[in-house]
């Protein structure tokens, strides 16, 4: 798609961005009760999330009524991250505050020495105020030596407030604000006691996104309710709003990818997998989708006997590893998308998409190990069988960026595009054939064999790599433009 230039005018968006010391310090927890509590007292809360996660947005989409997004500075550069940011918060009305969730540490990123794809980065770029949530289990004095070390590391992140999570009783509570608002100089506003309740609460909603957790789960808004009301008694909204709207205004980027596009004739349809086993989109993928000349039109490879009328497909990340019986015994849909791969129609797939459109899925493959913490029955399932190769669920963790070039030209772009994205799967592909294609080559990542992704028959093709739009700025149009002339 081309960008269009804008002028250089400002927004005001009063924005938190939510950060911690490490991974388990209580972000996401804290997050989904903070956008429950401003969302019920009449706010129109913008999530985000910084990183590539898709589980966490599920929720606060859902808890928000507004779509989630994710931003990443490894992928986006900074005009790319104000764009999706700003677009975010104006996009279905202005948004009255924007929350963003921080990734791993505050400090971890990329590398070593800078902190490209770190939540920092992202509090720089925003100009964000920023509240450092504390895992304060067992330590008072303690807390304003880390609190401090976090402030001073990097003066340009501005650390404006302190939660402290995990708290004991009241001298726990007297000892660690006191000790930290002395020697810090920053307030803390908010405390969170130690309970059991909330750690299981969560841990139930961590685990699925909300699209599976609703489904299955007879205490889904009971949980989202019991952590909302422990997140109002502990944390000061009124101060944490006063910092938000304390954030300077963004300079709106020079161009933005969000542009809608004239095409001509009818616009093709796309139709996007969406169930319990393939729900791992970005929004700003379909949005863009949408933008560039598609309408878009959802099935279940689960659910659904047939296809709905589209000219091409879009087959998501999720979990089919966890409903391989239930996808395989939808036989007329199986046999529906391999004849619509073998005529041609554009199909585009994504990790759990590219498991799907293997010959057989394996999960519980004795010396392969574990997969999502507990042991699979042995088991394997015929899938679609539109890319060669069958698919074993290991304990082998592939997490990564990854940056590709293609190498031929496919639904996703032209030969020579080169792309930033990422992989994320316990799965390989295996009993490849020699003569197999592949539209993408890896300089940094793993793939699907030796550098290679992409796997390619006529015209679909199955990736690892999971792709941003609003980051890989081809993939929308690309996308729409094969579509429309393969019809």
């Amino acid at each position: 798609m081309s960008d269009v230039t804008q002028p250089p005018e400002k927004k005001e968006i009063p924005r938190i961005l939510l950060s911690a010391g490490s991974s388990s310090s209580g972000k996401t927890t804290i997050t989904i009760g903070l956008l429950a509590a401003l969302t019920e007292a009449g706010y129109k809360v913008q999530p985000y999330k910084v990183g590539l996660d898709y589980i966490d947005p599920s929720y606060y989409s859902e808890i928000t009524g507004r779509r989630a997004r994710n931003i990443d500075g490894f992928l986006m550069d900074e005009d790319g991250v104000r764009d999706v940011f700003i677009h975010g918060a104006e996009v279905d009305e202005d948004a009255d505050i924007a929350i963003i969730e921080g990734v791993r540490g505050l400090y971890e990123g990329f590398d070593s020495f800078t902190d490209t794809g770190s939540t920092a980065q992202i509090a720089k770029i925003l100009k964000c105020s920023v509240i450092l949530i504390v895992n304060a289990r067992s330590i008072t004095r303690s807390a304003a030596a880390l609190v401090n070390g976090f402030k001073d590391f990097d003066k340009d992140v501005n650390i404006v407030g302190v939660i402290l999570n995990n708290i004991g009783g009241p001298r726990h509570t007297k000892k660690a604000t006191e000790a930290i608002e002395h020697y810090t100089g920053i307030p803390v506003i908010g405390v969170i006691h130690r309970n059991n309740s909330m750690k299981i609460s969560m841990r139930h909603l961590g685990l699925v996104p909300a699209i599976e957790e609703r489904r299955r789960a007879d205490n889904y808004d009971e949980r989202i309710e019991f952590i909302k009301n422990k997140i109002k008694d502990g944390i000061q909204i009124d101060r944490l709003l006063e910092m938000a709207h304390a954030a300077p205004a963004l300079e709106r980027p020079s161009k933005t990818v969000f542009t809608p596009r004239e095409i001509e004739g009818k616009r093709p349809v796309i139709g996007v997998a969406l169930d319990e086993a393939f729900n791992f989109y970005y929004h700003d993928n379909l949005e863009l989708l949408g933008m560039a000349g598609a309408d878009i039109k959802y099935f279940s490879p689960i659910h659904d006997s047939k296809l709905p009328d589209v000219d091409g497909l879009y087959l998501g990340g999720g979990y089919p590893e966890l409903y391989a019986a239930e996808l395989e015994d939808n036989v007329s849909m199986r046999e529906a998308i391999l004849d619509v791969s073998r005529s041609g129609m554009p199909i585009y797939a994504e990790c759990g998409g590219l498991m799907y459109l293997t010959e057989k899925l394996s999960t519980g493959v004795k010396g392969k190990g574990a997969h999502h913490m507990a042991e699979m029955p042995e088991s394997t399932h015929d899938m679609v069988g539109a890319l060669p190769g069958h698919t074993l669920m290991g304990h082998k963790r592939v997490v990564s960026y990854n940056i590709g070039e293609l190498a031929m030209n496919s639904v996703i772009g032209k030969s020579g595009n080169s792309f930033r994205g990422h992989e994320f799967h316990h799965s390989e592909v295996t009993e490849i054939p020699k003569d197999a294609k592949f539209a993408i080559k890896l300089s940094r990542g793993t793939g699907i064999i030796d550098g290679w992704d992409g796997l390619t028959v006529n015209n679909t093709i199955g990736c690892y790599a999971h792709l941003v739009a609003s980051s890989y700025r081809e993939f929308a149009g690309s996308f729409v433009d094969f579509v429309m002339q393969n019809k």
